[in-house]
């Protein structure tokens, strides 16, 4: 009997290759450390109706990743020193040259699936925005946009802004984030630095109620002016119109079939 020949290379078994590859495609699980702030039910969370997913079984824990430890290495998740610690060093350098204390204007810094996240003090928003774009060493020119998130269970911060900053003299990415409670949605405008925010920041506020002081007209972009609430905050209730389509009536989303 002629020897089976493995087409899939030597010294793999055969109809394994694709394992690895497909292994190592799929994103890594963070690990169990951080900060829980709850548990979601669902596809998406709703606890204000009935589920209309068919993932009412669904249970996952809501985690945010927790500070990280230095070295905090670089983009391509090598060990040691490396660039977000240059970045990090620059930035406290260029506080302590303000007169700022870095521990005081930075909340955390946060090194997640090889990105580099700075939670700053909402206070010191425009300031840090300024050291970023402005010093030599850090030139980050280019702000994405700012996109909200809603986290009710982050009690006393539960409104999140995040930054997305992008460096074209060093080719090197950041991110901000700044957290505001339910009961003060305030923060800086950072249009004055970074002027392709101002539709963004209106988009922001928008959809989810965040109020950034400072703004040259913060008004509402996509709802009509008279729109009462946020919608995409997850307390905000799924409402919805009737839809006509062939001839059929679709329900609104909070008048559809209950799966739970």
């Amino acid at each position: 009997m002629s020897e089976q020949k493995n087409p899939e290379g030597p010294g793999e078994p055969a109809g394994q290759s694709g394992q690895n590859g497909q292994e190592e495609a799929v994103p890594a699980q963070r690990e169990d450390t951080g900060e829980v702030i709850g548990t979601r039910r669902g596809m998406f969370g709703a606890d204000n109706g009935g589920d209309t997913t068919g993932y009412g079984g669904l249970v996952r824990t809501v985690r945010l990743p927790g500070a990280s430890s230095r070295p905090y290495g670089g983009p391509d998740a090598s060990e040691g020193y490396g660039e977000f610690d240059e970045i990090a060093d620059e930035l406290e350098g260029a506080l302590d040259e303000q007169g700022l204390v870095p521990e005081n204007v930075i909340e955390k810094t946060v090194v997640d699936r090889a990105e580099l996240t700075f939670h700053i003090e909402r206070g010191a928003l425009p300031a840090v925005a300024r050291i970023l774009r402005d010093d030599p060493a850090l030139r980050f020119e280019l702000c994405t946009g700012v996109s909200g998130v809603h986290f009710p269970g982050d009690t006393g911060r539960e409104l999140h802004a995040v930054y997305h900053l992008r460096s074209i003299t060093h080719n090197r990415l950041v991110r901000l984030e700044v957290s505001a409670p339910d009961a003060d949605p305030h923060l800086p405008s950072l249009v004055e630095v970074y002027p392709t925010n101002d539709w963004h920041e209106r988009e922001t506020y928008d959809f989810f109620g965040i109020v950034f002081d400072g703004h040259p007209a913060l008004t509402r972009i996509m709802m009509p002016d008279d729109w009462q609430g946020f919608p995409q905050r997850k307390d905000y209730p799924l409402g919805g119109i009737p839809v006509e389509y062939k001839g059929a009536q679709i329900p609104a989303p909070d008048q559809r079939r209950s799966y739970s």
